[in-house]
């Protein structure tokens, strides 16, 4: 598999961002303002965003100075840009849901700006469940993780939610221990917790927190039981296969792990300019090929750009479409009627 590459870069474009403000030229000063919201430092969204930042400038001419900012969750990072604190927000498609439904993190949230439509869907994640391998003989299935203290990632990223959905369709007790991300590794090592949500993008990379857990220390992947497997199709959910070697340096047991996908994106406000988000999305479609190569999680985007869009609208088509992405829908022959688009006070 191609390794990723955003280690380096990404650290390259945090340093940039961070020193933006006080070390921009003359004429960076005058740019507009690009910003991104993104899950904390260490997480995959924050990864990729901070290392395509200068792809986006580019993709706009150099009109924009595009900066990333992290938050403790794509829940949080989804409300700063409808508070006005950004204008392209992580989001995905069950954080779209629960945002449009008003429950979970957003109960009675009430935007300040407009709010998020459809605008670019990136990557599908994959969301697993792990242990140490010295504990591994006590679990078989993922019933045995019920009522057990287990790191589902931080409160209110999208792959606690999603495990919050598998946990209520099998009907299971949900007991979250939170941590830092650091500490995942000396958690599970010490029994603070005795399992671990992994996620795999695109069935390959891994987050940074989780590449260095697998360094530290020999994990196992539990897969769900075939009667589970059952109860998540029945609830509508999709059950797929991940080959470990495409994410995981060593073994971690099973020869094929059982994921449950969500669809991950970078949405904008409805405010934002149609322009800017038809450049940016052509640019990623025009480089997708390349970006696959610098990162495999990219590799279901580019085998299918226009169908990864075409399913993160109908995973929630109740929301608008961004009009910039509506356009290069139409340009591609994949627009359906049935959507609506956005207008700039959506």
């Amino acid at each position: 598999m191609m390794k990723s590459k955003w280690a380096v870069l990404s650290a390259t474009s945090a340093v940039a961002v961070l020193t933006l403000a006080t070390a921009q030229p003359a004429d960076a000063q005058q740019r507009k303002s690009l910003r991104w919201t993104t899950s904390q430092v260490g997480s995959y969204g924050y990864t990729v965003a901070a290392a395509m930042a200068k792809i986006a400038e580019q993709a706009l001419g150099g009109e924009y100075t595009v900066t990333v900012q992290p938050y403790a969750n794509p829940t949080v990072a989804m409300k700063a840009v409808m508070n006005g604190e950004g204008e392209i927000a992580y989001t995905a498609d069950i954080g779209t849901t629960q945002f449009t439904e008003r429950v979970g993190g957003f109960k009675d949230y009430k935007p300040v700006k407009p709010e998020l439509v459809h605008t670019w869907y990136a990557y599908p994640m994959e969301s697993l469940m792990a242990t140490s391998a010295k504990e591994a003989s006590k679990f078989k299935c993922w019933k045995d993780f019920s009522g057990k203290p287990v790191f589902f990632t931080p409160a209110g990223f999208m792959n606690w939610l999603n495990f919050q959905r598998i946990f209520k369709a099998l009907n299971y007790d949900f007991k979250h221990v939170q941590l830092d991300l650091k500490a995942n590794a000396d958690a599970l090592e010490a029994g603070t917790v005795v399992g671990s949500v992994a996620y795999t993008t695109s069935g390959s990379q891994l987050a940074s927190y989780w590449k260095e857990t697998e360094i530290r220390m020999d994990l196992r992947v539990i897969n769900p039981c075939d009667d589970e497997v059952e109860k998540l199709k029945a609830a509508g959910l999709a059950v797929v296969d991940v080959d470990p070697k495409g994410a995981f340096s060593k073994s971690v047991g099973p020869s094929t792990l059982k994921g449950v996908p969500i669809l991950f994106g970078y949405n904008g406000r409805a405010d934002l300019p149609e322009d800017v988000a038809y450049k940016l999305i052509k640019t990623f479609y025009e480089k997708k090929d390349e970006l696959a190569k610098i990162d495999s999680g990219f590799s279901a985007m580019a085998k299918d750009f226009v169908g990864m869009q075409v399913q993160g609208i109908n995973a929630n088509p109740q929301v608008p479409v961004h009009p910039g992405l509506a356009k290069f829908l139409k340009e591609h022959k994949a627009w359906n009627d049935k959507w609506k688009i956005s207008s700039s006070a959506s």
